[in-house]
């Protein structure tokens, strides 16, 4: 069973169930991924569609934050149900300290040993964590051991 076709059965046994949350939060992504898939002009595969729930869970990430300085607890607690939901179609999320691993290993694989080499270092490291970390904290994780 694809991704996409697991979604759909989810938001079909959502409706059965009168799960308002989930069933207007799957059909959002629903949503997201046919405009993905206008835009590219190919049905999507598994891996493009696990960048689109990324991209939503990002927004929601963002959202949250800027709910929270406006005070608007009841947006906070909205973005934060539908985040959960996305969240349980991508693969398990890695640690920092599992990211802190893979990154030393990328950095003495390359040899990197200043700040400046950061790119070489997110390059070689980003494709092994792809859908498992968010690039905001590989980057500092990857600061961090260079000494930035």
């Amino acid at each position: 069973m694809t991704l996409q076709e697991r979604i759909m059965n989810d938001m079909k046994e959502a409706l059965r169930s009168g799960d308002e949350l989930r069933k207007s939060t799957l059909r959002m992504l629903r949503s997201a991924i046919g405009y993905k898939e206008v835009e590219v002009q190919h049905p999507l595969s598994d891996d493009e569609v696990l960048d689109v729930i990324a991209k939503q869970v990002k927004q929601r990430q963002d959202s949250i934050a800027e709910y929270a300085k406006g005070g608007r607890q009841d947006l906070v607690d909205q973005e934060r149900a539908e985040m959960e939901i996305l969240m349980s179609y991508l693969p398990q999320q890695l640690t920092r300290e599992e990211i802190e691993v893979l990154a030393r290993q990328a950095i003495q694989k390359l040899g990197v040993t200043d700040l400046k080499q950061q790119g070489l270092v997110m390059k070689e490291l980003m494709p092994q964590v792809k859908g498992r970390a968010d690039g905001k904290l590989v980057n500092e994780v990857v600061r961090q051991l260079l000494g930035g």
